[in-house]
């Protein structure tokens, strides 16, 4: 196989792993649908560069010693998983508190800006063990060959960003659905659980 074609391989298996539902894509749907298109988008991108950081961690070893470690995948799972809990039950508040009809020239209703909706996809996606693993078990099978770790990490960053744009943007382009009272909670009700559910999840896994 080329280079070429194990880079294009690379992108391809990450690409699919971006498009699985997880916490990544809760918090983009939300805060695309919530706080409009420029904060979904600093979201995706936050996860993005989240991507782009396990790709290298992966591949200087450094992921590999998170992995081999129980104690430091146990405390990245704790805290992951309590971030994820702590977005939950804060999206679960929203729908509870309800909020009334969103006013659609207000960029961030929590008036927050799109660095905490950055920080917010940076934090769920690096917080993650289970993205560790993943690109422990990847990212040796493409390096070597003439394939450099820079280049795995921008198709990576580059997938990855693509895909969750297109999220915002579809989710965005529903906002006037979404600024219905009812939507927005049922929204937030929703995403909240699913968060909660995935921090559970997470928080009861066990390495592989």
């Amino acid at each position: 196989m080329t280079s070429m074609a194990q880079i294009a391989a690379f992108g391809g298996v990450v690409l699919l792993g971006a498009m699985s539902p997880g916490p990544d894509f809760a918090v983009v749907v939300r805060r695309s649908a919530v706080s409009g298109r420029t904060h979904g988008m600093a979201a995706a991108a936050g996860i993005a560069v989240g991507v782009f950081a396990w790709v290298v961690a992966a591949a200087t070893g450094v992921a590999a010693l998170l992995a081999a470690s129980a104690v430091a995948f146990t405390v990245v799972k704790v805290v992951g998983a309590a971030y994820l809990l702590y977005l939950g039950i804060r999206s679960l508040h929203a729908a509870w508190r309800g909020g009334g009809a969103l006013k659609l020239d207000v960029p961030d209703p929590g008036g927050r800006g799109s660095w905490a909706a950055f920080t917010e996809g940076l934090l769920t996606n690096v917080l993650n063990p289970k993205a560790a693993l993943f690109f422990v078990a990847l990212v040796p099978q493409f390096l070597g060959s003439g394939v450099s770790v820079m280049a795995l990490s921008g198709v990576a960053l580059a997938g990855t960003i693509a895909w969750f744009l297109v999220v915002a943007n579809v989710v965005s382009t529903l906002r006037k659905v979404f600024a219905r009272p009812a939507v927005r909670r049922t929204v937030d009700g929703v995403t909240g659980a699913a968060l909660i559910g995935l921090g559970v999840k997470l928080a009861t896994s066990t390495r592989p």
